[in-house]
């Protein structure tokens, strides 16, 4: 059990999303892409709190910031009769304490993942955490999809005008840099990198007086300018495009992005010859031709899908010109009568939950005694450009209706993750505009389904305007396709240091290959999205359909999600800066305070992916009762459970598929026949 301090649960939970964020030299700089909203300027002031007080209020408490980022609160409604099986659903509410278990659990998630030593990590280490801190960010779907030339231009006038507008601040600023610079040739600078920033983790940093000052210059630059920006006349979002845009520019002229500038890369080369910068050399060719001009993040070159990724035993009991549909085999003797049908993220492929079997969430659904069904959706071609979010809700609804054929079921369970929730949520949005019942309880993991709130927190929010969304509309009609290769690139611009300089470092200057791990090259199999689907997901960003009953039409049907009525079990990661738990938690909310909501000690992918097993693993759960996340917070604080939610969801999932039955000695039916054997084909389209 966590020990009590002084610290409260808000400060901590408030920190969350920077604890995985890309490594920075100043806490300001931690905060500069999330400049624009209430709760980025709490996180703001850890930089600034003397000088931006006064102007930007930054006292104002943690709650008050999540209540402004958590707007996803409608009034709670009556759910499905799934019922909690953990511990926290009978957990009393009492009143708040110095310190929560749930901070505790925040610093612990922090600590589980690889941090900075005192001493660089060398081979398997060094690719180990490398793969672990890429594995924070892989690829989620963000309905803007990109930033572009017109976006980097605003960011930048919006430093200019900054810094310009308020010459006497811009001076003050510019006379401190000086006064800083004169430390630091005199030895008298305390300037030091953050502990987390891998960037500096050489000893050399320390021991090198020439390295040292080095360092020092650079967090001197970066203070400067990031507290000349904190304390312009700007407004709140002109200030966060502010500091994104010179996040971008320092953080590309770190000296450890040069060859004599970092430590390590000088003391390879003197040990090879040479050597490591004509493979660095050689790295930089391929990945210009064949890595559309960005530093690879993996080797994928071991990993087969169907080989040794995506190999539960399986077949494609249904082939629609939008998805294979995958049913897996049984491995009980008795399995559920009610069928879970899965539909993941168009953003990517499946087979993230069927890594390898001793981390599959299909080996850990089948083995549960669960009729385990899973949309493969197609990676769509030119051809497709028209496919709609209607178009992907009727398919979905055919998925729903071959398992009800397949496994005599009247209804089905369904599983919704990412982007892959929004299209369920739109789905169910329809039914039950149909009165159709034929889905009964849902399973929604890191998915948001308030884009106000998937945006707001978010480097992409700042640039979220009608003239934005206007031009990604444009785009999208026009090429027919968003290339995954474009949502990769656009996704490690947002965080350069993890996605971008961490690779440049350790295939140009050191000339390593980059690691090879089975989530990254995951992550890496990218797909692409037809250009009408994403012109309808800027109308979801627009118009908040979930939220806002009656501006989404599915079918001929207006969508009114206080229809939807069922039991759902929601996910979310204490560390997840892609969909953030309070916005995760707005999703359990909008089923009503009969859903369950668990927060594992993760980040996005994470989070789903947990093993029993997993080293350092717990959770929390509770009936998402408050309308408040830290509310639930400080009530189900004290029900800490060690290891995977995986079983708590298991005992939920038993509970929801009905009574047991023979397992079917065959997949599919007469009416649907196997077609192959799983993962299909759709799977290996590139």
């Amino acid at each position: 059990m966590a020990t009590n301090t002084t610290a409260s649960a808000e400060d901590v939970l408030e920190s969350a999303s920077a604890s995985t964020s890309a490594p920075a030299s100043t806490p300001a700089a931690k905060a500069s892409a999330k400049r624009g909203t209430a709760t980025a300027k709490k996180t703001a002031r850890s930089s600034t709190a003397k000088r931006a007080s006064a102007k930007t209020g930054t006292k104002a408490s943690a709650k008050a910031s999540v209540k402004t980022s958590a707007k996803a609160k409608p009034a709670a409604r009556r759910s499905a009769p799934a019922k909690d099986t953990g511990a926290a659903a009978t957990a009393k509410k009492r009143p708040p304490v110095k310190k929560s278990k749930i901070d505790v659990a925040q610093q612990e998630a922090t600590a589980s993942a690889p941090q900075a030593s005192r001493s660089a990590p060398t081979g398997r280490a060094a690719m180990e955490d490398l793969a672990a801190q890429a594995s924070q960010n892989t690829l989620a779907v963000n309905p803007l999809i990109g930033l572009n030339g017109r976006d980097m231009m605003v960011a930048a006038k919006a430093l200019y005008k900054g810094l310009s507008g308020a010459p006497a601040s811009t001076l003050k600023h510019y006379a401190g840099y000086l006064s800083d610079l004169s430390d630091v040739m005199q030895g008298s600078s305390e300037l030091a990198p953050d502990p987390k920033d891998k960037r500096f983790v050489d000893p050399a940093w320390k021991s090198s007086w020439m390295y040292s000052r080095l360092a020092q210059i650079y967090l001197a630059t970066q203070k400067a300018l990031s507290g000349a920006i904190e304390e312009s006349n700007l407004t709140n979002i002109e200030k966060g495009r502010a500091q994104f845009i010179s996040t971008l520019v320092t953080d590309a002229l770190a000296p450890t992005n040069f060859a004599m500038g970092n430590p390590a890369a000088v003391r390879k080369t003197v040990d090879t010859g040479g050597k490591n910068l004509l493979d660095g050399w050689r790295n930089l060719l391929n990945d210009i031709r064949y890595n559309n001009m960005m530093p690879s993040q993996v080797d994928a070159t071991p990993f087969k899908v169907g080989e040794n990724m995506a190999t539960s035993p399986g077949q494609v009991v249904f082939r629609h010109p939008m998805f294979e549909l995958l049913q897996f085999s049984p491995t009980t003797p008795q399995v559920h009568a009610r069928p879970l049908v899965m539909s993941p993220p168009q953003v990517n492929k499946y087979y993230a939950i069927d890594l390898a079997p001793e981390k599959s969430l299909i080996k850990w659904t089948v083995d549960s005694g669960v009729q385990m069904f899973v949309v493969s959706w197609r990676n769509p071609t030119i051809e497709h450009r028209d496919w709609s979010l209607e178009d992907y809700c009727m398919a979905l609804d055919a998925a729903v209706d071959v398992a009800r054929e397949i496994t005599g079921s009247p209804d089905v369970n369904m599983w919704g993750s990412c982007s892959g929730g929004m299209t369920l949520a739109a789905y169910l949005g329809w039914l039950a505009a149909r009165g159709d019942t034929k889905v009964v309880n849902t399973t929604w993991a890191v998915c948001v389904l308030n884009t106000e709130a998937s945006l707001q927190d978010s480097t992409l929010g700042l640039f979220n305007t009608p003239t934005t969304i206007k031009a990604a509309k444009a785009r999208s009609k026009s090429k027919g396709l968003v290339l995954g290769e474009q949502m990769a690139s656009m996704f490690a611009w947002l965080r350069p240091n993890d996605l971008i300089w961490n690779y440049w470092v350790n295939n140009y200057l050191l000339g390593n290959k980059p690691p090879a791990f089975d989530i990254l090259a995951w992550n890496a199999d990218v797909t692409r999205l037809p250009g009408q689907y994403h012109c309808d997901l800027l109308d979801m960003v627009e118009k908040n359909p979930f939220i806002n009953p009656n501006t989404l039409e599915i079918a001929g049907e207006k969508i009114d999600f206080r229809k939807v009525r069922l039991g759902a079990y929601v996910i979310g990661g204490v560390t997840d800066h892609i969909t953030p738990w309070r916005a995760c938690y707005g999703t359990a909310r909008l089923f009503g305070p009969d859903t369950t909501f668990v927060l594992a000690n993760a980040g996005h992918l994470q989070s789903m992916i947990n093993p029993p097993g997993a080293p350092k693993a717990f959770f929390y759960s509770g009936k998402a009762l408050e309308d408040d996340p830290m509310a639930w917070a400080e009530r189900t604080q004290a029900n800490r459970q060690e290891g995977s939610w995986w079983p708590h969801w298991r005992a939920w999932m038993q509970q929801c598929s009905g009574k047991l039955v023979d397992a079917p000695s065959t997949l599919g039916s007469k009416k649907h026949k196997p077609l192959g054997a799983a993962p299909g084909s759709y799977v290996a389209a590139k």
